[in-house]
């Protein structure tokens, strides 16, 4: 009974293996390049950026740093509903990861900022977030800071004034490009079969062929798309999206799509943190992008998939 036991599942397994087209796998997902900023060329630039990713002092109380909403120690969020800003007032979405945000289309849940760099200026100007009046007093701020005098003339050597409100954002941006965070399904996806276990295959195969990779695919598997909310089923959300940003009736609930990178870790989940779970946050996702209505073994297949999505280096 044993022996046909095992036969049974080694042909299942040897089954899964053949339905797991590797060409066809690598066509919807890319893996993560080892850097995306020449770390030594720019160290001096990645250093500065870091302390200032970590300076509460670019808020107006001294006490909001970058880290507080998405916290190095906690794959880049910090998991609350909403991020408290500097007089504990909260903002109306979920704080997304700074983790790999490098290969995002754009930042934000609804795009507003093209790039990193202008990403890492918002939050400081923000009534709601940091709280700093304008720039010119940020500048002050931090050019009164004598370690600052020499930080930013290491990493800008070529500017008679460095520090700028331009250059905290490039500095910042420089060392948020550092914050890349491969996982077993990159090892996977270079050619290691075993990287991922027998569920974690299922869950990958239920991934493609339930049609996931519509919105989730490439490096991040997610982030370099924008998608309505409720594309099959409506979702219902007063968030009108990225509608704020283009004023285009077609972009009414329109996001940016999440990458899935780490996504086991980053709880709560949606624009509206209206899930807790992962499981839900599966389920909800099959039924209003896909139409599906997923069962219980297939909703664990897919969350294991996804838990193979988890950084295997997490200190930065």
């Amino acid at each position: 009974m044993f022996k046909i036991l095992l036969f049974t599942l080694l042909v299942t397994k040897t089954s899964l293996a053949a339905q797991l087209d590797m060409e066809e796998v690598k066509s919807y997902f890319e893996s993560l390049p080892q850097q995306v900023i020449d770390e030594e060329k720019y160290s001096s630039l990645i250093k500065l950026g870091r302390k200032l990713y970590l300076e509460p002092r670019l808020s107006i109380n001294d006490k909001i740093s970058c880290n507080s909403c998405h916290q190095l120690k906690k794959f880049g969020v910090d998991n609350e509903p909403t991020s408290p800003g500097h007089d504990g007032t909260r903002g109306g979405r979920n704080s997304p990861t700074s983790f790999n945000a490098a290969f995002h289309i754009a930042q934000f849940w609804d795009g507003r900022a093209k790039d990193l760099e202008e990403q890492a200026l918002g939050p400081i100007l923000n009534p709601v977030e940091m709280g700093m009046p304008d720039e010119k007093t940020v500048v002050n701020k931090i050019k009164s800071i004598e370690e600052y005098q020499g930080l930013f003339k290491k990493a800008f050597p070529s500017q008679q004034d460095p520090i700028t409100y331009k250059n905290i954002g490039v500095a910042i941006a420089a060392f948020e490009k550092t914050l890349i965070t491969p996982s077993r399904f990159d090892d996977f996806l270079e050619g290691n079969k075993t990287a991922l276990n027998f569920e974690e295959q299922r869950g990958l195969q239920k991934f493609i062929s339930k049609g996931c990779i519509s919105c989730h695919s490439g490096k991040g598997l997610g982030g370099d798309n924008y998608q309505k909310i409720g594309v099959v089923e409506e979702y219902k959300t007063e968030d009108l999206g990225r509608y704020e940003v283009t004023k285009d009736p077609n972009d009414k609930k329109v996001f940016k799509t999440p990458s899935l990178r780490n996504v086991a870790k980053t709880a709560p989940y949606f624009h509206d943190v209206s899930v807790k779970t992962l499981d839900e946050a599966i389920k909800l996702m099959a039924y209003h992008q896909l139409g599906e209505k997923l069962d219980y073994q297939s909703t664990r297949e897919i969350k294991a998939f996804l838990n193979s999505l988890t950084a295997k280096k997490t200190k930065f």
